[in-house]
């Protein structure tokens, strides 16, 4: 704790030093119109007079006074804008020995339209701000030929793209990227980042987007999603654009040929918008990330919709291949396609849809060693697996969305989602004991097939009175989730005798049939009512109905005969009933809003075991308060505390007592008689970015305290057979807390962002039906250097390291401790004659204090590319990936009683030619001129 308090100190008081930077020579002045009235948010910049490089900013406050501080002496161009006057320019001199510069009333001048003859061209001003929303020039900030939209992000100041794609701006990560104020592709921001061309847009619009249901009422509810909106220059909102790209390779192994190929076309207008992705690669690329799997599948929308959602990812139950933006370990082969629409088809009606198919193999080889802690001792269990697993998944989107008139509308949502998977496992595992004798060993191979149907559909309808902020609205939800599997299972299992000799072996030669539906009826209704100027009333009641049916069989297959194995075989029924009604009471003033309320829930579990004849019913009554503060300094900074209950019911699979005997030595059980959760959650954010010095730090405290925490609960045997199953125990608590500073160097081109981020645990673990109390902590930093230089140099250096302890009550002895360490560094250099060279280098380290585990893996990547054909359309690229021949993947993690290291072979080095050829400028020749300012042209 007080390395990290240490740490969090230190971004604090950089972050302190900077704003009390000494003072250089203030820049001051008031903006007029031509009756001397002031202007309100006219942007006013510094620019170097040589050669227009902008040196600083800022904006007019509503007495149209604007203050630039820390201006070094030399002489600027002064440029002032406001829409609907004409620019203002003037050079002006700041010199060395003035501490205070005062320009005085400047006035602006109304735009009159010009006669005809004469063609007037606005200069663009790089920054720009519009009300709540910070707006980019994108002809301003200048990138390498072919760029996408992630290279032009990266030269915006205040916007960081991490190396997995993800966007933060102003400290804070995106969570939507619309183009033209539309989605693009569901929600997955790197979607559009990474497909669409930089030259195609004008502007990059950041903002933090209000909530739906604030959007129509016109009420704050406070909550905001920080979303940059890519608007398209005026040629590509009636054209086609795009680009294709063909790779093809080889490794150095006398393996298949290596290939990457990727295509893109878009094609908007006003009132519609259509685009086509596709791809295809054996070099472990996917392109999806766990936004667009949730929008796909609806988690989504409940997450927003409010409660608590827990995500299972299971290989054998199938879904979209994820990237969680780490590296992609084993071999994959990927296949996807999809198609996004958009159509608007009067000032009442739009419709949006996209379709993505997918197919993916992947094969993975992985050694895993588990270190597991036991109040008696410790013993260990290792597993070497083999694994071949495809998969097929059609998704399928719509959202139409109409208004009947002014005060009514209604929005459908609907996903629909088909999966096919093969999966197919050998793997040996043996177990020792803590003085290295071998207990028992396992071979097993397990081959399933499965096939999934989703189908979730919402509808929403909006009314709003005559009466200013009182509104209706209600959603209906009906949703389906149908999944048949069927599975072989080979195994034999060998148990040892403390002296050492065999003791006994188990063969399994089983077959099995899994039918699991899930259906979801709810309704959402919401009123609100004025109740005095800024002060509302908020009645609201949620229904919702889960149903699951469960029927597994299992067969043991004895001299080709099939006999019905009845311990493994189970029918389940389940039925999950909540009503919730709720009254909240908001308060909107100018500078902050606060709400309060409370609800009551009524939960009612039925469950039935139709085999056993047993039922199981249970019903519990909770009230849930809730408090959301939210205070906003000004659009640049702002401070939230929110404190949130709300009940987490156990899942489907948590509830369902069936046996899954797929690893024998390994096996789970669920538990009919789980209890929900309650949880208590308060949250603190404060936010601040300096837009004039482009300085933000971020800071939030988490704190979640949940009773009848469900838990893991592990029985272990004297042949070191484990079983788990979940269980409530009394309570868990989880504290999580984060720092983040990024601050510019201006002389060196430079960005410097450090975080510190903290987590601890304290609960209670089960173990052979004993409870125990552990203590987990994890201390993370990281440090980031950004340095560029025109478009013609980029290079990035970072470091992040992670430190985990987890500490037992029943023996301190057997506390773990293990360090992650990454080491980055990146670069781009762009040359003349269409020349670029492009290199990033991995260093990780894995290192474990409770056992002798170090596993140290650099990774070396390099391209050269030249571009050619007419206005650069063409890219031709050498790249040679892992050129030190890395051939493994490492990763490690403790929970509460092991702590596990798993090796796994992955792609090594390998050679790839590409050819990218950029169809926006084959269908737009002009396009592949980037001009400066414009001036005023005579005819």
């Amino acid at each position: 704790m007080k390395k990290l308090f240490f740490l969090q100190a230190l971004i604090s008081l950089l972050f302190l030093s900077q704003i009390a930077v000494a003072q250089k020579v203030t820049v001051k002045g008031t903006v007029v119109d031509s009756t001397s009235k002031p202007l309100e948010v006219a942007t006013v910049m510094l620019l170097q007079a040589k050669d227009s490089t902008l040196t600083t900013f800022a904006r007019t406050n509503e007495n149209g006074e604007f203050e630039m501080k820390n201006v070094n002496p030399d002489t600027y161009l002064l440029k002032i804008t406001y829409i609907g006057y004409k620019n203002f320019n003037k050079l002006i001199t700041v010199g060395s020995e003035q501490s205070e510069l005062n320009l005085g009333k400047i006035q602006m001048e109304v735009f009159i339209k010009e006669l005809a003859g004469v063609t007037v061209q606005a200069e663009k001003s790089p920054v720009t701000f519009k009300k709540d929303t910070l707006e980019f020039n994108a002809e301003s900030f200048k990138t390498k030929q072919n760029a996408v939209v992630e290279d032009l992000l990266k030269k915006l100041p205040g916007v960081e793209v991490q190396r997995d794609g993800t966007i933060k701006a102003q400290g804070e990560t995106v969570q939507r990227v619309t183009v033209n104020g539309k989605d693009f592709f569901g929600r997955d921001p790197k979607i559009a980042t990474r497909n669409l061309p930089a030259e195609s847009i004008e502007k990059v619009q950041v903002y933090d987007r209000k909530s739906d249901q604030t959007a129509f009422t016109g009420i704050d509810d406070g909550q905001r999603e920080k979303t940059i909106n890519l608007e398209l220059k005026e040629k590509y909102k009636n054209g086609g654009f795009g680009n294709a790209m063909l790779g093809l390779g080889k490794d150095t192994e006398a393996k298949p040929a290596r290939y990457e190929n990727r295509l893109s076309y878009n094609r908007f207008s006003k009132t519609s918008q259509f685009s086509v992705l596709g791809m295809g690669n054996n070099v472990n690329q996917q392109g999806f990330s766990i936004d667009d799997y949730m929008n796909f599948s609806g988690n989504s929308r409940n997450m927003m919709s409010g409660g608590t959602v827990r995500l299972e990812f299971n290989s054998d139950n199938g879904g979209v291949p994820l990237n969680f933006g780490g590296r992609n370990y084993g071999f994959m082969t990927n296949w996807a396609a999809g198609v996004n629409f958009n159509k608007t088809f009067n000032p009442k009606t739009e419709i949006t849809g996209n379709y993505f198919y997918n197919w993916l193999s992947q094969r993975t080889e992985q050694d895993v060693d588990r270190k597991n802690f036991l109040p008696t001792g410790t013993f260990t269990a290792t597993q070497n697996t083999l694994q071949n697993n495809t998969n097929n998944n059609h998704r399928l989107n719509l959202i139409a969305e109409h208004k009947l008139d002014s005060a009514n509308s209604f929005k459908l949502t609907s996903a629909f989602t088909y999966n096919q998977t093969e999966a197919f496992t050998d793997s040996y595992n043996k177990t020792l004991d803590d003085r290295n004798s071998l207990q028992n060993e396992g071979e097993r191979t397990n081959f399933r097939t499965g096939n999934t149907l989703r189908f979730n559909n919402d509808l929403l309808y909006r009314h709003r009175f005559a009466k200013k902020g009182r509104t209706l609205s209600a959603n209906f939800t009906f949703n389906a989730n149908e999944q048949d599997s069927k599975g072989d299972l080979k195994a034999v299992n060998k148990y040892y005798l403390p002296n050492g000799n065999l003791g006994q072996i188990q063969n399994i030669n089983q077959k099995s049939n899994t039918e699991n539906d899930t259906y979801t009826l709810g309704t959402t209704v919401s009123y609100t009512e004025p109740i005095a100027k800024r002060k509302y009333l908020e009645v609201n009641y949620n229904f919702r109905n889960n149903i699951n049916k469960v029927n597994q069989e299992v067969y043991d297959l004895r001299d080709n005969e099939q006999i019905l194995n009845e311990n493994l075989t189970n029918k389940f029924d389940n039925n999950f009933i909540y009503n919730r009604l709720g009254v909240n009471y908001r308060m909107n003033e100018k500078k902050y809003n606060f709400s309060t309320g409370l609800s009551l829930q009524n939960s009612q579990i039925n469950g039935k075991l139709l085999l056993r004849n047993t039922e199981i019913n249970r019903t519990f009554t909770n009230l849930l308060p809730n408090a959301h503060f939210n205070y906003n300094f000004s659009n640049a900074k702002r401070f939230n505390l929110d404190y949130e209950t709300n009940i987490q019911e156990p899942s489907i699979t948590q509830l369902q007592p069936v046996v899954d005997n797929r690893d024998p030595l390994n096996i789970y059980v669920g538990n009919p008689n789980l209890r929900p959760a309650y949880q208590h959650n308060v949250r603190m954010n404060f936010f601040t970015f300096d837009p004039i010095k482009f300085i933000n730090f971020f800071a939030f405290v988490n704190a979640v305290y949940t009773t009848n925490f469900i838990t893991t609960a592990q029985n272990i045997d004297r042949q070191f057979v484990r079983t788990t199953t979940p269980v409530n125990v009394k309570d868990n608590l989880m504290l999580t807390s984060n720092v983040s500073f990024g601050f510019p160097i201006k002389k060196l081109n430079s960005r410097f962002n450090i975080s510190s981020n903290n987590t601890l645990m304290q609960g209670i673990n089960v173990l052979n039906e004993v409870e125990n109390k552990f203590n987990q902590q994890t201390i993370s930093g990281r440090v980031r250097y950004d340095f560029s230089w025109k478009e013609w140099v980029n290079l990035g250096l970072s470091a992040d390291i992670s430190k985990q302890e987890t500490k037992y009550e029943f023996n301190e002895r057997q506390n773990q401790v293990f360090v992650n360490q990454t080491y980055t560094a990146d670069g781009n250099f762009t040359f003349p004659q269409g020349f670029s060279l492009n290199t990033d280098f991995d260093y990780l380290i894995y290192k474990s204090q409770t056992t002798d585990f170090k596993q140290e893996i650099p990774i070396l990547n390099l391209s050269v590319a030249k571009t050619f054909l007419k206005a650069n359309a063409g890219e031709l690229k050498f790249a040679v990936n892992n050129v030190l021949n890395q051939n493994v993947g490492a990763s490690q993690q403790a929970q509460i009683n092991y702590l596990e290291q798993t090796v796994i072979r992955s792609l090594g080095r390998y050679f790839m030619v590409s050819f990218t050829y950029a169809l926006n400028k084959a269908m737009n020749p002009a396009a592949g001129r980037r001009g400066g300012m414009m001036r005023m042209i005579r005819n």
